[in-house]
């Protein structure tokens, strides 16, 4: 029998069916190792770089590529001042309606001396009222300090004036630098009284002296004052002046009320100890910024302390107005800390737009990055974006998405804001905005959302820590969901694909993909709804080059939705005349000459994936066969070859050769390769002369399974190419070697063609080649003793036969078929397994047969030392 490459061909009367020559029996099964291999190099996947994406060093909210013009979509620049706050917003949120004071208090001329000068309302004409209201119960001190809250002095209301006047506590005059008095009306203002003692108390009837009692024994008399006021206010007919704050509900008396005013005590204690020194302060201070960095610092960590943090806060207004009017500030460092106390205050509304553009003003310089990260913005950032309303505030989030976005392109930030939960949120926030529908009000404006959420993560996918919990959060459904409402949307489909395309580089992410059936259907749309939208059709393209390049079930799925062929064949039309003006203008303009660019341009990147695709797609047997047949299918890389050179785009010719191989494997009837045999193998020979390595291997192994054909190997002798492939043996490449001992082994089919084996002295490289490679690959071994095979058949002699290199050969035989040289190579478990199974199933039949043939002709073998492997 004559061997071909992978066939056994008898040569009787009536030539029967080939058969792959390694068939023992009929009964036997192929194991999955072998079907794999059997077909070595024959088909094989291709891989390619994901598309170039160019850093965006401008921060915008939308990039210059975008397609939202400017009146279609929010500013990414805009004037911010403190002017433009909402002055009366954000009062504490009261659990009760009060009803209005008897008597008015006056009005404050200005937001600025709110807390500076108090105006007290007129007192009632009734001497006897006056009386009853200045002997109710007073203010109620508390000193506090950083780390403890000391007990105040409080003083009986049946005491006289005089008792009043000996106890006022000094420590507050100190502090506050401020009359006693004002405190007391100020507190008034803000602390409404029950129905019968609204009254506010007279200057009058505070006087400024002693401090020492103040300190004495204070905590004792604390409660025992306040058990005595609670007895009172539940007898008959007694009139309680307690007052109430307005933060919270009264439900009854006795302990609850005890606690309530106990809390309602701290806070206007800490108030004046603590937070308005630091309030006056920033009011005194005009042009040194350190010095209001450092008193925005002591204000946060005050509030915090003091657990004023939040819309609870009764002085919240005073405070937030104080820091809205250093907002016209050109610093962005106090900006920064400016912003973070007024997002912990939790303001609503317009402020809270406003503190977002502060937010997102301050991240869109580089340069802040550090200062953000030190008073850990993106913490309050993040808050927002868990606890605010997604529609009533979507604005708002829109720029606190954004300024996010812009940290997220900041390494130490990123992974500060995957460890705090980010990647998380952002899925959840995406659940929601997919939840709204087309129809919906909100629905465009959350499109702009969408674009800043999936810029984060983009920025995200990239980061190793965070691809879990993308993959743990079920990403990719909630991306494809996405993609599919928001398909007109070209900014959401590009950074979405952008995500994918990333994500898909890795082989768990890749079967995710492919278990969601509809993505197969949202590229397809996608692609012809954009179609010359290059960023995003070669992003998608790559992506379906990943998925068929794993996936067998993803090569069959894609390849059964409808029009998926057509769609393919239409985006090659498409981008071929997109780079064929292209290398006419550069022709033009360049005059002779060959395309010079470093990188591939837009077009021939299209066409580089797209060629993956369809190769990767023929590695599936019933679809390589279905398109095998495809006329139009099989034009498409031979164009390539027709019009590209190795030299013009390297890539996207060597992928057309693949697909051509791929193709080529299988020998279908009306096949479109088979009727194209002779003009791809021209097309290839100008590859094979090239200096392109990769680009002669491809070739070598087209012609591989194009020399079964007689027509190609004809060609081959006629061209001379046959002098190439023995050359190519010298390589040392076990892969080139293998595709070119194939091609000479199709060659010696023909015993005609057998006689420039030896002229050409192919004998000697092929028994090189088997003692150079040996038990390391079995595949080759087999291909090179069948190649032999061959040749030898109806010699005279074996040293007519094979010359000088019969006793090299018998040697070389002799030891590969001793089964110690197996069992001793040095691979372990599965390797060893599969390479022994190669021996005995491949290599040996051939082997002996080869043996027992040189033997036969041979009349002793001489005593020449085994070559060890």
């Amino acid at each position: 029998p004559v061997l071909c490459r992978g066939m056994q061909v008898s040569k009787t009367e009536n030539r029967k069916k080939a058969e792959p020559f390694y068939w023992l029996s009929a009964a036997k099964q192929k194991t999955s190792s072998e079907i794999i291999n059997e077909a070595r190099k024959a088909l094989q996947t291709i891989g390619t770089q994901r598309p170039f994406t160019p850093t965006d060093d401008q921060r915008k909210l939308f990039g210059p590529g975008s397609s939202r013009g400017p009146q279609n979509r929010p500013p990414s620049v805009f004037s911010l001042h403190a002017s433009s706050f909402d002055m009366s917003e954000s009062r504490p949120v009261s659990g009760v309606h009060l009803s209005p004071l008897a008597h008015k208090p006056i009005l404050i001329s200005s937001a600025k001396d709110e807390y500076s000068s108090i105006f007290l309302p007129k007192p009632p004409a009734d001497a006897a009222e006056v009386r009853k209201v200045s002997s109710a119960r007073t203010c109620l001190f508390r000193a506090t300090s950083l780390g403890n809250v000391f007990s105040a002095k409080v003083i009986p209301s049946d005491q006289n004036e005089d008792k009043l006047d000996s106890e006022e506590p000094a420590m507050m005059m100190n502090n506050l630098g401020r009359s006693n008095n004002n405190c007391l009306a100020e507190q008034r203002l803000y602390s409404p009284f029950n129905d019968e003692s609204r009254q506010l108390i007279r200057n009058e009837d505070v006087i400024k002296s002693g401090s020492e009692d103040f300190m004495e024994g204070a905590a004792g008399k604390f409660s025992v004052q306040l058990r005595e006021e609670s007895d009172q206010m539940k007898k008959p007919g007694k009139k309680s002046s307690q007052p109430r704050s307005s933060g919270w509900k009264r439900r009854g008396t006795g302990l609850e009320d005890e606690t309530r005013i106990n809390e309602w005590e701290e806070e206007e204690v800490f108030w004046h100890i603590k937070i308005l020194p630091i309030l006056h302060e920033l009011e005194k201070i005009e042009d040194d910024i350190e010095s209001l960095c450092l008193a925005c610092t002591k204000l946060y960590q005050a509030l915090n302390e003091g657990n004023m943090l939040g819309k609870r806060f009764k002085r919240r207004s005073i405070l937030l107005k104080t820091l809205y009017k250093l907002v016209d500030i050109d610093s962005d460092l106090l900006c920064v800390k400016l912003a973070k106390i007024i997002l912990a205050m939790k303001v609503d509304g317009k402020n809270l737009l406003l503190v977002c553009k502060l937010a997102f003003k301050i991240c869109r310089n580089k340069e802040n990055d550090c200062i953000i990260q030190n008073d850990r913005l993106l913490d309050c950032l993040l808050e927002v974006l868990r606890n605010e309303d997604l529609q009533k505030n979507n604005e708002a989030l829109l720029y606190c998405m954004g300024a996010i976005k812009f940290m997220s392109g900041n390494a130490e930030l990123l992974n500060e804001m995957v460890n705090k939960g980010a990647v998380e949120m952002l899925l959840q926030l995406m659940k929601q905005i997919n939840n709204i529908k087309e129809h919906d009000t909100y629905f465009s404006n959350l499109g702009h959302l969408l674009v800043q959420l999936a810029a984060i993560l983009r920025n995200v996918a990239d980061f190793p820590p965070a691809r879990c919990r993308l993959l743990c959060s079920a990403a990719v459904s909630e991306l494809c969901v996405a993609l599919e409402q928001r398909g007109s949307d070209k900014d959401v489909c590009t950074y979405i694909v952008r995500i994918l395309s990333k994500l898909s580089s890795y082989n768990d992410f890749c079967a995710a993909l492919a278990d969601c059936s509809r993505c197969y259907i949202l590229f397809l749309a996608l692609l012809n709804k954009h179609q010359k939208q290059q960023d995003l059709v070669v992003r998608i393209i790559f992506i379906l080059g990943n998925l068929t390049a794993k996936n067998n079930q993803a090569r069959e799925q894609f390849f059964k939705e409808k029009e998926s062929v057509n769609t393919l064949i239409s985006l090659f039309q498409t981008y071929y005349e997109l780079d064929l003006n292209a290398q006419t203008w550069h022709y033009d303009t360049e005059g002779k000459g060959k395309n010079h660019l470093k990188h591939p341009s837009e077009a021939e990147d299209v066409l580089i994936k797209l060629m993956r695709v369809l190769a990767n797609l023929s590695i599936h047997p019933s679809v390589g066969a279905a398109l095998a047949a495809a006329n139009h299918v099989v034009e498409l890389p031979v164009t390539v070859l027709e019009y590209k050179s190795v030299d013009d785009c390297e890539e996207l010719v060597i992928n057309a050769a693949t697909t051509i191989n791929n193709l080529s494997y299988y020998q279908v009837k009306g096949s479109a390769v088979q009727d194209k045999k002779l003009h791809i193998a021209d097309m290839l020979l100008k590859l094979l002369m090239s200096d392109n390595m990769d680009g002669i291997v491809e070739a070598v192994r087209v012609f591989g399974n194009l020399s079964q054909y007689h027509e190609i190997c004809d060609f081959i002798m006629q061209k001379k190419i046959y002098k190439f492939m023995i050359a190519l043996l010298d390589s040392k490449n076990r892969d080139v070697c293998f595709s070119a001992c194939g091609v000479l082994l199709n060659l010696t089919v023909d015993k005609n063609n057998r006689a420039f084996l030896m002229e050409e002295g192919g004998i000697g490289k092929l028994v090189d080649c088997l003692q150079d490679f040996g038990p390391a690959d079995w595949q080759l071994s087999c291909l090179i003793c069948k190649t032999l095979w061959n040749y030898s058949e109806n010699m005279a002699g074996a040293a007519s036969g094979f010359g000088g290199d019969t006793d090299t050969l018998l040697v070389l035989l002799t030891a590969l078929l001793d089964e110690k040289v197996v069992l001793d190579c040095s691979l372990d478990g599965d390797v060893r397994d599969c390479q022994r199974l190669y021996w005995e199933r491949e290599f040996k039949p051939v082997a002996e047969k080869l043996l027992d043939r040189i033997q036969s002709h041979h009349s002793f073998l001489p005593a020449v030392p085994i070559t060890p492997f």
